[in-house]
């Protein structure tokens, strides 16, 4: 069975990321099915944001990029649950969906981000580098805790996609970053985004502090 022809689809209300880490509980009779298949084939699942509909029952409508999930671990409940720790492999692009299935499958196209190792990546990583740091400081004031980064890389494509993963920013415009073409065009719509909320979470830690002392500031997106 080819992996691109038949590819398994979860549409989540999240965007996955490249090398991100994703738990998930599948409890719907219909990803139970999926996830047992994809298990004893040893298959990915393709993780995409939900277009239209509800994550939970059926008729969602998934974007047309999306990202491979590997599973990494599993366990299975009793009454036949699965508790699994996916990791983000690769970014592709939808070319068709099939739903004779109980759930979605997709033909599909490996989409891989590219120019990584052009000189424009390497001299837009190095300008983003401290505009990151500094937004990691902020959201420890917003989230009362770090996040773990043991070590922020400086290559450009592996700089870009963690910065995507960290960005607190709306599920859509987690989508529109996994649907840039190349490493400089990313990381110049993360430069964007990374000085507009660092403004806004300087403006909430310069004026509302008192919101910031339960580690929580209310502004911060749920994906």
């Amino acid at each position: 069975m080819d992996d691109w022809k038949d590819l398994p689809l979860f549409p989540l209300n999240t965007v996955l990321f490249p090398g991100m880490v994703l738990p998930l509980h599948i409890f719907e009779e219909r990803y139970k099915l999926m996830i047992s298949h994809c298990l004893a084939d040893n298959r990915p699942i393709g993780v995409t944001l939900i277009r239209e509909g509800k994550e939970v029952g059926g008729g969602a409508t998934p974007h047309d990029v999306g990202t491979t999930a590997v599973i990494a671990g599993s366990s299975q409940t009793k009454d036949g649950r699965y508790n699994l720790v996916t990791i983000g492999s690769e970014r592709f692009r939808l070319l068709s969906i099939r739903d004779d299935l109980p759930y979605l499958v997709g033909r599909a196209e490996p989409w891989p981000l590219s120019g990584g190792a052009v000189e424009p990546a390497q001299q837009r990583a190095k300008s983003i580098l401290a505009s990151f740091e500094r937004y990691l400081d902020l959201l420890i004031k917003a989230q009362g805790h770090r996040m773990e980064i043991e070590q922020i890389p400086e290559e450009p494509r592996a700089l870009a996609l963690l910065v995507a993963i960290a960005l607190q920013v709306p599920p859509a415009q987690k989508q529109d970053l996994l649907c840039r073409p190349s490493v400089v065009d990313l990381l110049q719509a993360e430069q964007i985004m990374l000085r507009r909320e660092r403004l806004l979470l300087e403006y909430i830690s310069g004026t509302q502090t008192d919101q910031w002392e339960g580690g929580y500031s209310g502004y911060l997106a749920n994906n």
